[in-house]
C-alpha cells in the first residue's frame, strides 16, 4: 500500500502521538508499504525510510514547541507524485484540513485518527466557552473519512456521543524491548534524585503543561517524607511549575530518550499520573513495560491500560486525597508492590507495536476496497 500521513506533529517534537507515529511507519515500511509523512518542517526529511514533506509553520503562542503548518499548493503537487492508495489524517486541526481537502479533491479514500482531547483542554486555557463549537468542527472533520480511529473504549464512546461517525477502536502498542525491567540504573536513579537514590523515587513523564495537572502531584510529595520527585520531559507551564514546586524535593531533568528514558522509568519507584483528558496515555504503557507501577487517574483512556489493585492504582481526579493514599499504599506494599511490577510488566506485553500495526493495515485495506467498490458500482 502506499499511505499519505499527515499530522500536526512529528519530529523532533516529542509526544505520545509522534511515539505512536514512529513505531507505525517503521512497522508499514517492514512490511513493504510506501509512506509520504506531511508534517509541520522540522529538519528532517526522512523517517525509517519514508520520506518527509515540511510545510513551514507558525509556533503556537501558547505553546511554541507546536507549529501551525498552512496548507499549501505543494501538498497536491507531491500527492499527485506519490498516488496515495489512502491518506491517513492524525488529529486534523489545520494541516490535516487539508489533508481531507486533497482527498476528496482527488478522490483518495480517508482515515481519521483522534488522539488528543482537545474539548478536555480547553477547560485547563479559560476557553471553555468554546467546546460546544470545538466538537463541531471536529465532527465537520471526522465525518469526512470513512473510517475514524481512536486509542481507548472510552474515547470511542465519547466521539460516539458527540455525533462522529464510523468509529473504531486502534489497539495500543509499547516497545516492549526498549522499556523492560533491567534497565535498572543506581547511576540513573542517583540523577533524578539528585544525590538521594535511597529515597523513595516518584516519576513523571510527558509534557509539561497545563492540561496534564502536573500541580497534583505536590500534596502527594509532600505526603512522604523524604520523597523525591522526578519531572521528566517539557513545555509551556515549566517555568511556572517551577516556582509551584520551589522548596519541594522535585528535580525538572528535561526531556530523555531511548536508553536514558527507559532507565529512568525502571528506576523509579512510582510513576504518577494525574492527567484527566488523556485519550491513552502511553508513558502509562511505557512505563508498566519497565516494570514501574503506576498511580494513575481513573479518567479517559487510563482504565483501558491499568486495572486498579492488579498492575498499579487508580484515584479520583476530583479527589485529590484519593492520590495520596494510592501513592502512599504503593510505597509500603512490600509484596503487593513487587506483585504490581510483575502484573504491569505482563500487561504490557501483550501489546506490541507490530500487532497494532497490523490491525491498522487490516483497517486500510477494509477502507481501501469498500471504496473501490463503491467506485465501481
Amino acid at each position: 500500500m502506499r499511505i499519505a500521513l499527515f499530522t500536526e506533529t512529528f519530529l523532533p517534537k516529542v509526544d505520545g502521538i509522534v511515539t505512536r507515529l514512529k513505531y507505525t511507519i517503521e512497522q508499514l515500511k517492514k512490511q513493504g508499504d510506501e509512506v509520504l509523512v506531511f508534517a509541520p518542517e522540522g529538519g528532517i526529511r526522512e523517517y525509517k525510510g519514508a520520506r518527509i514533506h515540511g510545510i513551514r509553520g507558525i509556533p503556537l503562542p501558547l505553546y511554541p514547541e507546536l507549529k501551525i503548518a498552512i496548507p499549501n499548493p505543494s501538498i497536491g503537487f507531491a500527492l499527485r507524485r506519490f498516488q496515495p492508495d489512502l491518506i491517513h489524517v492524525v488529529n486534523p486541526a489545520v494541516l490535516g484540513v487539508g489533508g481531507i481537502y486533497y482527498a476528496k479533491k482527488y478522490n483518495i479514500p480517508l482515515v481519521a485518527s483522534y488522539h488528543t482531547h482537545l474539548p478536555q483542554y480547553l477547560q485547563h486555557y479559560n476557553l471553555g466557552a468554546f467546546e460546544g463549537l470545538l466538537w463541531e468542527l471536529l465532527k465537520l472533520a471526522h465525518n469526512q473519512a470513512q473510517l475514524n480511529l481512536c486509542t481507548s473504549t472510552a474515547m470511542v464512546e465519547e466521539l460516539v456521543s458527540h455525533g462522529i461517525e464510523r468509529v473504531q477502536l486502534w489497539q495500543k502498542g509499547v516497545d516492549t524491548d526498549t522499556f523492560h525491567p533491567d534497565c535498572f540504573s543506581w547511576q540513573m536513579r542517583h540523577r533524578l534524585s539528585q544525590g538521594h537514590p535511597e529515597a523513595p523515587l516518584l516519576l513523571y513523564v510527558g509534557r509539561v503543561s497545563a492540561e496534564k495537572e502536573i500541580d497534583k502531584i505536590k500534596p502527594v510529595l509532600e505526603s512522604i517524607p523524604q520523597a523525591r520527585l522526578a519531572i521528566v520531559g517539557n513545555g509551556p507551564a515549566r517555568e511556572q511549575l517551577e516556582a509551584f514546586f520551589a522548596g519541594t524535593n522535585t528535580h525538572f531533568v528535561g526531556y530523555l530518550h531511548g536508553k536514558e528514558l527507559a532507565s529512568a522509568y525502571a528506576s523509579a519507584d512510582a510513576f504518577i499520573f494525574p492527567s484527566s483528558t488523556e485519550t491513552l496515555g502511553l508513558v502509562l504503557l511505557e512505563a508498566m513495560a519497565a516494570g514501574c507501577p503506576v498511580v494513575a487517574a481513573r479518567r479517559g483512556g487510563i482504565p483501558d491500560i491499568v486495572t486498579d489493585g492488579v498492575n498499579g492504582y487508580l484515584f479520583e481526579p476530583d479527589k485529590p486525597e484519593t492520590a495520596i493514599i494510592a501513592t502512599q499504599k504503593l510505597l509500603q506494599g512490600g509484596e503487593e508492590r513487587e506483585k504490581l511490577r510483575q502484573n504491569a510488566r505482563k500487561e504490557a506485553e501483550k501489546w506490541s507495536w507490530a500487532a497494532a500495526t497490523a490491525q491498522l493495515r487490516g483497517f486500510y485495506q477494509q477502507v481501501i476496497s469498500s471504496s473501490s467498490q463503491r467506485q465501481a458500482a
